[in-house]
């Protein structure tokens, strides 16, 4: 996995500017920056230091890739920068990093050595709660042991995802499906197309690790859609 050593500019609030709508360069960027992902690897990491090895989603996770309610839109919310993820069921707690993508038109990964406890927003996909599919990544394992998402693959459908942003609003999103995608089947239109009710996307390294090329030979990915939202310090808001 390519390490990312530098950072964007702290956004301003603003929506960041994304490659242009509808550009084929833009999407492909986009794609190539998740087989990026999901093929990366600690080099060292905790497949071969200790033989521990992440959770992995079975047949009865995996769900479905749409809305937690068949043909229903479900809410939704307006733009707004994300903060933080927690995901209660797999004890994750994480602010969120904003990140794009590389000058060679990859997409920037957390780093390994600084950042591997740290979930990312991939800030050219929709912010959670928006229509179409918000995309946030993060790290199976690091040099020193496991890291953000090493137990993503335990997810199951109707687990709770709540991401809080800056407007103050929490988004509460339910699984409704964790699957395991060989790298050269990688599903980018299906991780990147949201249609039209506010999707999230959970993206980590997943399978075996081959140690002859320091890369997991799959991807773990999580689905799930906007169900509810609170407003800050009025839990009872919660619709």
């Amino acid at each position: 996995m390519r390490v990312v050593m530098s950072w964007p500019g702290t956004d301003d609030g603003s929506a960041p500017r994304p490659p242009s709508p509808g550009s084929f360069l833009a999407r492909l960027a986009g794609i190539a920056g998740v087989l990026l992902l999901v093929g990366g690897a600690a080099t060292i990491g905790v497949a071969l230091v200790s033989q521990v090895h992440a959770p992995a989603p079975g047949a009865g996770a995996a769900g479905a890739v749409g809305p937690a309610v068949s043909g229903a839109r479900g809410p939704s919310l307006r733009r707004s920068l994300p903060l933080s993820v927690d995901i209660p069921a797999i004890g994750v707690h994480s602010r969120l990093l904003r990140l794009g993508v590389n000058p060679d038109g990859t997409m920037q990964v957390p780093s390994l050595i600084t950042n591997a406890g740290e979930a990312a927003w991939y800030k050219y996909s929709a912010t959670p709660g928006q229509i179409g599919a918000a995309v946030i990544e993060g790290h199976v394992d690091s040099y020193h042991g496991p890291a953000v998402f090493f137990r993503l693959g335990a997810l199951r459908p109707g687990d709770i995802i709540d991401v809080t942003r800056a407007d103050g609003v929490t988004a509460i999103f339910r699984v409704t499906g964790v699957r395991e995608y060989s790298k050269s089947e990688f599903p980018a239109r299906a991780i990147y197309d949201g249609g039209d009710y506010a999707a999230l996307r959970l993206i980590t390294c997943g399978g075996p690790f081959d140690p002859a090329t320091g890369h997991y030979l799959s991807s773990t990915v999580v689905f799930a859609s906007l169900t509810s939202y609170k407003a800050a310090n009025h839990p009872g808001n919660a619709v």
